[in-house]
């Protein structure tokens, strides 16, 4: 099998990997930020406790504490309409957007990190590295579908199928993003060499 991204030149495999993981820990460093209105009783972890709410009453609960937090913003601002400082709702539709860039990058950052890992052997454990590969780009369309759906949530469509369809995308993600992640941490580990890694022949015969 061949990896998804085997037809770029080797020559820009690894200025590309290095900037896109530069532009990777960055996203992922500003997106701690935005992160942290987010985190109320409702939703400790933030954003990720909205992407795995799965269902209509923890959705509702998760986008009422963050009204609440706005509630509570406004009136330390002094604001008299609670609508002007609504920083939990403002922050989360911010970081729904800008996970569309995040996407392609973070993609295509495990992407080549599978194939270089993946070109260390040869045989099963390399069409295992094409298979995180697909795995990985996949995670991407899984996690566009997933903000999709947080996105009609945010925007009252709460009694819906899409607190679901947002969970089921978002351990997909998950667990295609744990999978890849682990693919390569692994496969660096394991000894070079298909030789090291094949099974003894029988030299009977």
């Amino acid at each position: 099998m061949r990896h998804p991204l085997e037809f770029l030149p080797n020559e820009f495999r690894k200025p590309a990997f290095l900037t896109l993981l530069a532009l990777t820990l960055i996203l992922v460093a500003v997106f701690r930020i935005l992160d942290q209105p987010l985190q109320t009783s409702a939703a400790p972890h933030g954003i990720v406790s909205f992407e795995l709410a799965g269902n209509a009453q923890t959705a509702r609960a998760i986008t009422n504490s963050w009204k609440q937090m706005s509630l509570l913003l406004s009136a330390v601002a002094g604001q008299a309409n609670p609508d002007i400082v609504n920083v939990p709702y403002a922050f989360a539709a911010f970081g729904l957007g800008l996970d569309y860039l995040f996407m392609p990058v973070y993609a295509l950052t495990l992407g080549l990190g599978t194939l270089f890992a993946g070109e260390r052997y040869e045989g099963w454990l390399r069409s295992l590295g094409a298979v995180a590969g697909y795995g990985a780009l996949a995670a991407a369309l899984f996690d566009a579908v997933e903000n999709y759906a947080l996105w009609q949530i945010l925007l009252g469509a709460v009694e819906s199928a899409y607190p679901a369809t947002a969970a089921f995308c978002a351990i997909i993600k998950f667990a295609l993003l744990l999978a890849g992640i682990s693919y390569v941490l692994v496969a660096w580990m394991v000894p070079k060499g298909r030789d090291k890694l094949a099974l003894p022949r029988d030299h009977t015969a």
